[in-house]
């Protein structure tokens, strides 16, 4: 038994886990230290990954070399791309995972991976000397030492659950919270606040009649989360399925408004604003006769469904009346009702971008202890928390991502610069560079830089360059060959596209919006031949990502251009080199801010919410710029 570690981590969500597995796999010897062994990975809210901009953040964990992708298909029993209506910046994939298998898979994972190791036991407090990290300390009387630390706490920190009237104290359902560490760092000088987040009742899915829902399929196409074409959905694929409330549940759950912990003054903390409660629904949109819920299967084979858009807190009365009233519930029964819970989190401004915490050196936070919310989120910061505590405890160079590389770049460059006022969720309107982070391509853009690093392996990087010489080969095919009227007029009319009056190229043709690549293939012999000498295995996948490159070739272009020239100013350092107490042409909330936050650079200043273009101007003078 070893006491003594480069990497330790605290906590084994999707956070944690991310962490501890790019930590040891990058060379740290790494602790991982969990209540429970049994709930690695826990999946404590709905039992999916991915959705709008947060499946692109699973695609980039994958392209650096992370897990979540890889786990997430593996145990998926249904995929689905969303916003296919939209242009590729806005798809974004989804999957519902069987529960229990994803954290079996998880756990799987760790446990043979090389220098990993995991202890079950609580952590109370950190061991600090003189401002450095030096372990952690736990229930069982256990010291362990580290180099560096990383705290995925998740809703444990002083975790109280709610359901009515009734308080629980717990990090999640049968489960208890952690305490000591919140009251440590907060004597050391950090802010920490209460955040609130929720999740719905579980339902037995034999008392639901099926007959009065509506099936939402899946689908079974060529894409998935992870780039590496050995990793397949292989268990049994099940539908999700739609109901909807009515003007008498909204009537059930208003008579229970008085004894909600949210209405009622329980609860204080800040609740997500983007995954409200169907209190809170009935509340802000009262005009709303009726709110849609989608009854999501909880593995492969459980009778276990969790009801989302049904998040609540409401006394168990209210929550069964309330289902009951709904046509397909009548005869409900559940496992467990919906619960909130608040927990504490510290505000992520006292963070580095590589998250390490400003106050105290090789200590990192990640996941919900920042103010987020989600899995992919929490996986996403645990990522950059595992690479950066590997860095600082070999005193590799830092690890970064910028907005323009990444949802995840945009993601911690938002916590640290601009914190949180409430739970915080990513969008694809968060990001200024959406037609440069697209999902198609996170492997082009990712998978060089975590291959750099030695996360990424030999096999991906080698599959990435095969797959971008296919795909830039069929571009210059589709540049070079010319295609005559005669020989595609009548394919074209049988296409719904106007006929050619003379020859064009090829490439003129793919960006007609009514054609696509795959659909030419039938009437170009030359194009099938091309497309036949490309991989079977990735066909579509590279057909799809040289498609998306011709049609929005000019888009990409001038994006990238606009982030050219911001990433400028992303080399101005500024850290340390401007006392900002003394410069009184700043406005005195600039010179408040860009003393708590201490940007590292004029584009992270720019960003700090109150700075003005003015204040980046004198900040740039006194530079010499």
């Amino acid at each position: 038994m070893r006491f003594d570690y480069d990497v330790i981590v605290v906590g084994a969500g999707h956070a944690g886990c991310e962490a501890a597995s790019a930590a040891a796999r990058l060379g740290s010897t790494t602790l991982l230290i969990t209540i429970d062994m049994n709930k690695i990975a826990q999946m404590s809210c709905n039992p999916a990954v991915g959705g709008i901009a947060k499946g692109q953040i699973v695609r980039e964990i994958d392209a650096l070399g992370g897990q979540m992708g890889i786990i997430t298909d593996r145990t998926a029993i249904q995929f689905r791309m969303l916003n296919r209506s939209k242009g590729p910046a806005m798809w974004s994939p989804r999957a519902q995972s069987d529960r229990m298998k994803f954290s079996e898979e998880w756990r799987k994972t760790l446990e043979n991976t090389p220098n990993l190791y995991m202890w079950q036991d609580s952590v109370n407090s950190l061991l600090i000397e003189d401002g450095v990290v030096k372990g952690v300390h736990t229930d069982l009387g256990v010291d362990f030492k580290a180099k560096a630390v990383i705290l995925t706490a998740g809703t444990f920190l002083n975790g109280l659950m709610h359901i009515g009237r009734v308080q629980i104290k717990g990090g999640r359902v049968s489960e208890p919270a952690s305490y000591g560490i919140t009251e440590q760092l907060r004597e050391l000088g950090f802010t920490t606040d209460r955040m609130k987040t929720g999740t719905p009742v579980r339902i037995d899915g034999r008392s639901i009649k099926w007959e009065l829902t509506t099936p939402q399929e899946g689908e079974n196409d060529y894409h998935h989360f992870s780039y590496l074409p050995s990793v397949s959905r292989d268990l049994t694929q099940r539908p999700c399925y739609t109901v909807y409330t009515s003007e008498v549940t909204h009537d059930i759950l208003r008579a229970g408004l008085p004894d909600s912990p949210l209405y009622n003054g329980q609860i204080q903390s800040i609740g997500p604003r983007y995954c409200p409660s169907i209190e809170t629904k009935i509340v802000t949109f009262a005009d709303k006769l009726e709110h849609q819920l989608f009854i999501e299967p909880e593995g492969e084979t459980t009778q276990e469904f969790y009801l989302n858009g049904f998040s609540s807190s409401l006394p168990l009365d209210i929550q069964v009346r309330a289902l009951q009233s709904i046509p397909a519930f009548s005869e409900v029964q559940i496992y467990r009702p919906g619960y909130a819970i608040e927990y504490d989190f510290f505000d992520p401004t006292q963070l580095h971008h590589t998250l390490e915490t400003k106050l105290v050196k090789g200590l990192f936070f990640a996941g919900q202890v920042n103010g987020t919310t989600g899995y992919e989120e929490a996986a996403g910061q645990g990522l950059i928390a595992g690479i950066n505590a590997d860095a600082y405890a070999y005193g590799k160079p830092s690890f970064v991502l910028g907005r323009d590389e990444a949802y995840i770049g945009v993601l911690i460059d938002d916590l640290v610069t601009k914190g949180v006022d409430e739970p915080y969720r990513m969008f694809t309107s968060r990001a200024e560079y959406r037609i440069l982070l697209r999902q198609d391509d996170a492997d082009m853009r990712l998978t060089p830089r975590g291959y750099e690093i030695g996360l990424a392996t030999q096999e991906r990087y080698d599959l990435l360059c095969a797959k971008r010489e296919q795909r830039d080969a069929l571009i210059a095919f589709a540049k070079d060959f010319s295609i005559k009227p005669a020989l595609i007029n009548d394919a074209l009319e049988q296409l719904g596209t106007t006929p050619l009056k003379q020859g064009v190229k090829l490439y003129d043709l793919i960006l007609r919006p009514q054609l696509s690549i795959m659909m030419l293939v039938p009437h170009i012999k030359a194009l099938a031949e091309h497309v036949e000498t490309i991989e079977k295995e990735r066909r579509e996948e590279i057909v799809e990502a040289a498609e998306i490159l011709i049609k929005y070739q000019g888009y990409i272009d001038r994006e990238q251009l606009i982030a050219d020239k911001i990433r400028r100013l992303e080399g101005v350092k500024l850290a340390g080199k401007i006392n900002y107490a003394d410069v009184k042409a700043l406005s005195t909330e600039a010179r408040q801010k860009l003393e708590r936050i201490n940007p590292e650079t004029v584009a992270q200043a720019s960003r700090i919410p109150g700075i003005s273009p003015s204040d980046i101007n004198i900040l740039l003078l006194l530079l010499g710029r």
